[in-house]
């Protein structure tokens, strides 16, 4: 027993450290908790800390569980139903792509069909912790398309009870039509019954977990989670499904604020403790015969979330920086994926399913944050045509709702159509700009006197527009930023 706490704490610290490593050098901490129990688990040559992975089995779930209880509790669901149809188009697309690229690459592997579909969601979808993560420390909270990713993620979230609840049948090892048709009627139905809870059962939920000691609270709140999770899994639906769903169901309780405070610690604990139990379980051995896979998948997810990023980015309007920050900030795999693959090895799938998943987030918990941070490179060869925006002049510049320059517009039109300073010189020009407080008009950078640049610096006059056909973008000099408005309704010209 001593021999065991000792490796358990041991294990759980490293982690700790390790992930604090990481965290300076501007990585997510999953990967890093993967890492740590790969390397100390007993299928790695050198020190073993844990001898048998399964002891963790119970400290585990409980972790997988938390985690989607606190999705469920921090799901905005207004937020997502109100914000109109181009961003579930958005997010359709999304998911319809990453998830049908894995399915498509799932079946080409030959391991089974059951382990396609668990594919299909791995590479499908995005870490939300990991792109949140990137949102915050890249400052683009800001930003006109952040609030077009969080809301891809969200959405993606909700996507996968719906898929959790689709795969049951496949990981409880259904061989018939009929078989399979029951499961999914089973796991729709519990899915519909927690609803129907959620909508009018709220309260007395609330009321079974309400106390105004928080230490009551939190054991009530845990105990409630983890047996609804556990008869999910008796009735044939994944513990993860109830976990998720009771979490939207307290989302609707007055203790919402407070268990949402309360769950963090325990997630952030428990869901370290999944994450290295999923790396011990990990053959670094096999991680060769499944390198060439690995690689071939992240190339897939590289390639087909910058589709989804300029699909997007049509959508809204944005220009090639915008829909190149869509797609590269969602571009990490983490937790999810990780969830899909300890339930498929768990319901005894293709052993292999392992070390690719785990692999392949390793791989893209390193890549998403380089790429995402250089988005500008992609910016400057995306070709004009495939955005329908008309911001093709600064299509590396970041696109911002934040400036706080809008009180000096004055002025928004003009008929000027020439750089006056330029024709007095007897010189060219290639582009116009029209300050937005006086209405002076002057040549762009890449012009020789670059006269709307020298305006600015000599009255301090923020903000300039293009006047150039089919541009209408503002910059601001202060902020160094694309200036739009916030994303709302398409305006009625452009429809």
């Amino acid at each position: 027993m001593h021999a065991d706490l000792i490796g358990f704490g041991a294990i759980v610290l490293i982690a700790g450290l390790v992930a604090r490593a990481g965290r300076r050098m501007g990585l997510p901490s999953i990967p890093f908790y993967m890492l740590t129990g790969i390397v100390l688990g007993p299928a790695t040559p050198g020190p073993v800390l844990i001898e048998h992975p399964e002891d963790l089995a119970l400290l585990a779930s409980i972790g997988l569980v938390l985690l989607l209880f606190n999705l469920g509790v921090e799901f905005p669901v207004q937020q997502v139903f109100g914000s109109g149809k181009r961003l579930f188009i958005a997010a359709g697309c999304s998911i319809g792509l990453n998830v049908g690229a894995g399915l498509a690459f799932g079946f080409s592997l030959g391991w089974g069909t059951s382990e396609a579909f668990v594919i299909a969601g791995a590479l499908g979808i995005s870490s939300s912790a990991i792109a949140t993560k990137l949102l915050i420390e890249l400052r683009r909270l800001a930003n006109a398309e952040t609030p077009i990713i969080l809301g891809i993620i969200v959405i993606e979230d909700l996507f996968l009870a719906f898929y959790l609840a689709l795969l049951s049948p496949i990981l409880a090892g259904a061989s018939s039509p009929a078989e399979i048709a029951m499961h999914i009627g089973m796991s729709f139905g519990y899915l519909l019954l927690l609803v129907l809870v959620a909508r009018w059962g709220a309260r007395a939920v609330g009321w079974l977990i309400g106390s105004h000691e928080d230490e009551l609270l939190a054991i009530l709140m845990v105990g409630l989670v983890v047996l609804v999770a556990g008869l999910s899994a008796e009735v044939g639906v994944s513990d993860a499904i109830g976990a998720l769903m009771i979490g939207l169901v307290v989302a609707r309780t007055a203790v919402r604020e407070r268990v949402e405070r309360l769950v963090l610690p325990l997630r952030d604990v428990f869901a370290a403790i999944f994450f290295v139990a999923f790396g011990l379980s990990i053959d670094v051995g096999a991680f060769g015969s499944v390198a060439v896979p690995v690689a071939i998948a992240v190339l897939i997810t590289i390639v087909v979330n910058i589709a989804s990023g300029l699909v997007t980015g049509s959508l809204f309007g944005f220009n090639q920086r915008g829909a190149s920050n869509v797609g590269l900030t969602v571009l990490g795999r983490g937790e999810f994926s990780l969830i899909l693959a300890s339930l498929a090895l768990a319901a005894g799938l293709n052993p292999r399913i392992g070390p690719f998943v785990a692999l392949y987030v390793l791989i893209l918990a390193v890549l998403s944050p380089m790429f995402a941070a250089q988005s500008r490179y992609l910016a400057r060869v995306i070709p004009d045509q495939l955005l329908r925006s008309r911001w093709r002049y600064v299509r590396e510049e970041t696109m911002s709702t934040a400036c706080s320059h809008g009180d000096r517009i004055h002025i928004t039109e003009t008929d000027t159509e020439n750089c006056a300073q330029c024709v007095e010189a007897g010189e060219g020009w290639e582009h116009l700009r029209l300050c937005l407080t006086c209405g002076a008009v002057g040549c762009c950078d890449d012009s020789a006197n670059k006269h709307a640049t020298a305006h600015f610096e000599e009255t301090g006059h923020p903000l300039i527009r293009s006047i150039e056909p089919r541009e209408d973008w503002r910059y601001c000099y202060v902020d160094g930023t694309l200036v739009r408005e916030p994303i709302g309704p398409r305006p009625s010209a452009e429809s």
